[in-house]
């Protein structure tokens, strides 16, 4: 029967295969969009723009690879608490310019990526490889 930490493991890994998909579908419709095409959904500057798009491409590879791979498994926490921050200012910028409602899923989007690093960092740390 598998144990309470089993089940938040499955979890886990579930919310960071979902978000990292997220975040690298963001960071690169940000660095592949024309400049034009970025200038009209947003007032913020294209170089903050596409240097976003990195970090949300690195944030995301960052939250499955070192679990995968089995090394250096402390940058999903590192990842995660990274994305925060983008988080809040997508929060931020989206209540702004459109409104509390449509600044929901950043928020939860914010608040799982929170979890995550916690999680990943204090509750049920990713284990690397052993010396065998």
């Amino acid at each position: 029967m598998p144990s309470n930490r089993s089940g938040l493991n499955i979890a886990l890994w579930v919310v960071q295969v979902l978000l990292a998909l997220l975040y690298l579908f963001a960071g690169s419709a940000k660095l592949m969009m024309p400049a034009a095409a970025l200038q009209a959904q947003t007032s913020l500057p294209v170089g903050l723009l596409r240097f976003i798009g990195v970090a949300e491409v690195l944030g995301g590879l960052g939250l499955v690879l070192p679990g995968l791979l089995r090394i250096w498994v402390g940058l999903t926490p590192l990842a995660a608490a990274c994305l925060v921050p983008i988080m809040i200012g997508a929060t931020v910028t989206t209540v702004q310019s459109k409104g509390f409602a449509s600044a929901i899923f950043p928020l939860l989007v914010g608040l799982l990526v929170l979890w995550i690093a916690y999680a990943r960092w204090r509750v049920t740390p990713l284990r690397g490889r052993s010396s065998e």
